[in-house]
């Protein structure tokens, strides 16, 4: 008769040291990193102690702190960067701002200026605008700047902004002979320049083609010179 088969019972393994060596430096790194995230997030040692405004030419610095509305002392990873840049950026002399903390205690502000390309006149006085046809400020015009011949205009006008793009689309040595801009629509830009011929643009579109075209029809005698067909310009 056979006898019956016998199961031992599993026998386990003594714990290893270096797991639960392991495991306890998982613990000390938790701990830490909490510790660091505490101190980081509510320590005033790294509180806002310092703000470095960088970029300011017209617009004053205490206008740029006043809109940051960042008080002295509160944590920097409790400061909204963004809601900030956005209060900054609404001041109307700024065309762009970035925000950024700058350990252990400083916030670092970066402003870009609008920059006035040309001017329109109305009854409240002379309105720059710059580039991007954005009618930033009521004051007078630096000189040699050309003027915006357009009646009535209105903030973000089409044909404020469709004039602005021809000129930032030409080369600085020609944008600067400008003296006029004329639109009676967005797709009917004109431009006189200094010597007293008149460019027909017509619409924005393909200015970069119509700068270029341009720049080689002024080689030639005329007074009119018409590329708002690009690939059929003319001269009279």
């Amino acid at each position: 008769m056979a006898k019956p088969t016998r199961i031992e019972p599993p026998v386990e393994a003594p714990p290893r040291r270096g797991k639960w060596k392991s495991r306890l430096l998982i613990a000390l790194i938790l701990v830490l990193a909490g510790v660091l995230g505490w101190a980081v997030y509510f320590s005033p040692m790294f509180s806002v102690r310092r703000i470095d405004v960088e970029g300011l030419h017209v617009v004053k610095s205490a206008d740029v702190m006043k809109a940051l509305d960042v008080p002295m002392g509160v944590p920097l990873l409790q400061v909204d960067t963004k809601g900030a840049a956005r209060r900054v950026a609404n001041l109307p002399k700024v065309a762009l701002v970035r925000v950024q903390r700058n350990y252990p205690s400083a916030l670092k502000v970066t402003v870009t200026e609008r920059v006035a390309a040309a001017y329109f006149t109305t009854e409240q006085g002379t309105h720059l605008v710059d580039l991007e046809g954005v009618d930033f400020s009521t004051e007078p015009a630096p000189k040699d700047l050309p003027r915006l011949r357009i009646d009535s205009p209105s903030q973000r006008d089409p044909r404020v902004v469709a004039a602005m793009t021809v000129l930032g689309a030409l080369p600085k040595s020609l944008r600067s002979q400008v003296t006029e801009l004329y639109a009676k629509t967005p797709a009917s830009v004109q431009l006189m320049l200094a010597d007293g011929k008149r460019v027909v643009w017509g619409s924005a579109d393909s200015s970069e083609l119509k700068a270029n075209v341009l720049v080689a029809l002024l080689s030639q005698q005329g007074r009119t010179y018409d590329v708002s067909s690009p690939d059929l310009p003319t001269i009279r």
